[in-house]
Formats: C-alpha cells, sequence, structure tokens
C-alpha cells in the first residue's frame, strides 16, 4: 500500500496554535461515546502536513488536570484521523541541572494520578496493553533533533512523576520523588500516554520546564505568576520546534506503536456485546472485526 501523511496531534496550550504559514484553517466540535474533549479542534497544514491542534486544558485554561477528559481528548483525536501525537507540557524540575527554560524528551512515566480514567477498556472488555517503554522512540527522536537544531538546551530522556494536583507538591512530597530518581513533575501527561498506547497513536513529550520543585530550598517557593511567565516565554520556542520537526515527522514512522494493541484484548470476542463494539469502532475496531 502507498504510505500516507501522517496527521500530527498536538496537545497543549492554546498559544501553540499561532504557527506562521498554517492555511486550511478550520475548527472541528467532536463527539466521543467517552463524552466531550476539552474543546473543539483547530486544523490547518502547513508545508503539506495537516496537524490537528488540541487545547487539553480548554480555551481559557478552565479545566483542572483532574477535570480533564482524557479518553475523550485522544478519543476526538483518534477521530480526526491522528497517528502521531505530541503533548507540549510545563513541568517542575526535579534535578539540580534540569534549568527552567530546559526542553526535557521524556522517555518514562510515573503515574501517581488517583482520580482519572486511564482505559479505553473496561465496561464489559478488557485488554493489557505493553507500556514498557510508554513513548514513541521515533518521535521523541524527532522531536530531541529539531530542539537541538534550534539551540535550545535540551535533555535527550526524563522521568516525569505525574501527581494528581491541582496543588503543587508539598516539601515532604518533593524530597521523596527527588529519592524516586524522577528528572521532571507535572500533572496530565500519563493518563495520555497510556490511552495513546491504547489507541494505537505515536505519543512524545516535549516538556518545558517552567520551575524548580519546592525540594529546591535555596530557590524561592514555586508561585504561579512566575511558572505563567517562563511557560509564556517557553510557547514561541516550542512552535519553533514543532515547525523544524514537520518534515521528519511526515516520513514514515519506523515504530510499532500503531499495532499496539495486537493481542492486547484478552476478552472473549464472544462476549463482547455489540454495545462494547461500537463503543470501541474508532479505537480498536480492527480488532475487533468478528
Amino acid at each position: 500500500m502507498p504510505f500516507e501523511k501522517p496527521v500530527i496531534g498536538v496537545i497543549g496550550g492554546s498559544g501553540l496554535y499561532k504557527m506562521d504559514g498554517m492555511s486550511e484553517v478550520g475548527e472541528t466540535a467532536v463527539e466521543t461515546p467517552f463524552g466531550p474533549p476539552s474543546d473543539s479542534l483547530l486544523t490547518g497544514v502547513i508545508d503539506g502536513v495537516k496537524l490537528v491542534f488540541l487545547p487539553r486544558h480548554g480555551r481559557g485554561h478552565r479545566l483542572s488536570p483532574t477535570a480533564i477528559n482524557y479518553r475523550a481528548n485522544v478519543h476526538a483525536l483518534k477521530q480526526l484521523g491522528v497517528t502521531r501525537a505530541i503533548s507540549v507540557s510545563s513541568v517542575g524540575s526535579m534535578r539540580e541541572d534540569v534549568h527552567p527554560g530546559d526542553i526535557v524528551i521524556v522517555d518514562q512515566f510515573v503515574d501517581r494520578t488517583r482520580h482519572r480514567e486511564t482505559t479505553f477498556f473496561s465496561d464489559g472488555i478488557v485488554a493489557h496493553a505493553n507500556f514498557s517503554d510508554p513513548v514513541c522512540p521515533t518521535l521523541s527522536s524527532t522531536l530531541l533533533d529539531a530542539a537541538r537544531r534550534r539551540g535550545a538546551r535540551v535533555h535527550r530522556t526524563g522521568t516525569y512523576l505525574c501527581m494528581e494536583g491541582p496543588q503543587f507538591s508539598t516539601r515532604a512530597e518533593s524530597r521523596i520523588y527527588r529519592q524516586w530518581g524522577v528528572d521532571v513533575i507535572g500533572m496530565t501527561n500519563a493518563p495520555e500516554a497510556k490511552l495513546a498506547r491504547e489507541a494505537e497513536i505515536c505519543y512524545a513529550t516535549l516538556a518545558l520546564v517552567t520551575d524548580y520543585d519546592c525540594w529546591k530550598t535555596d530557590a524561592a517557593s514555586v508561585r504561579i505568576e512566575e511558572v505563567l511567565e517562563v511557560m509564556n516565554r517557553n510557547v514561541a520556542l516550542a512552535r519553533d520546534i514543532l515547525r523544524l520537526a514537520l518534515p521528519a515527522l511526515a516520513a514514515p514512522p519506523g515504530c510499532a506503536c500503531a499495532d499496539a494493541l495486537r493481542h492486547a484484548i484478552v476478552t472473549d470476542p464472544t462476549a463482547v456485546t455489540p454495545e462494547v463494539r461500537d463503543r470501541l469502532r474508532v479505537i480498536a475496531g480492527r480488532h475487533l472485526a468478528r
């Protein structure tokens, strides 16, 4: 079969979507079997590559990390044909040598969330997708190369601890997390990565460091106004990196993400009801064909 250019999904804040040279700009409201996504999705084309932008917290940052409907967000991306999803996320640093303004290409997660829906496979069907390596190596390598070409200070790997929030850590929690050897801390990416794997979408995180978490006693405590200031400075950098990555993103993926559900569904096919098949048609329809 001829190779079809992938559709690139970008999950992040609204400032990312103001990319120069984007044509065929549109906006799509998507309905999913799991409820509404965070907001309508913006679509456009740059240099022949189709992009779909999803404001994770909704326009105007209306949704807290716990309130985000992660299943609906990933389902909406899949509905619009997204095959590769890039999460652009603000994080706190858990290491002395990872400075505010740095970029970390995350390769592992520790999930400490408690109130999130993190699987499409429930209520009548079970799947156990492999998640030992939770990000797409090809997509991560592409982002690393683009960040280096942009001249960013970038770390090629890193473990992201995903906390529940919306409050920041206590000092006691922050010190414990440091002992675990994590590199950055945030509130959103672990559920996204799990659901993207189940949806057979390549997923990678471009983590933008905004501050040192409160473990660093010789630095001022985290203040939201300072975090927002660094976040705003990081937006232009992230846009540049995405633009530089586009040519490589349009190439064949060379990874196994699109086949992540092979052998993962363990429910007897005869026990899968028509309602469940319909609910999962977009996510796993080809694996549930009779």
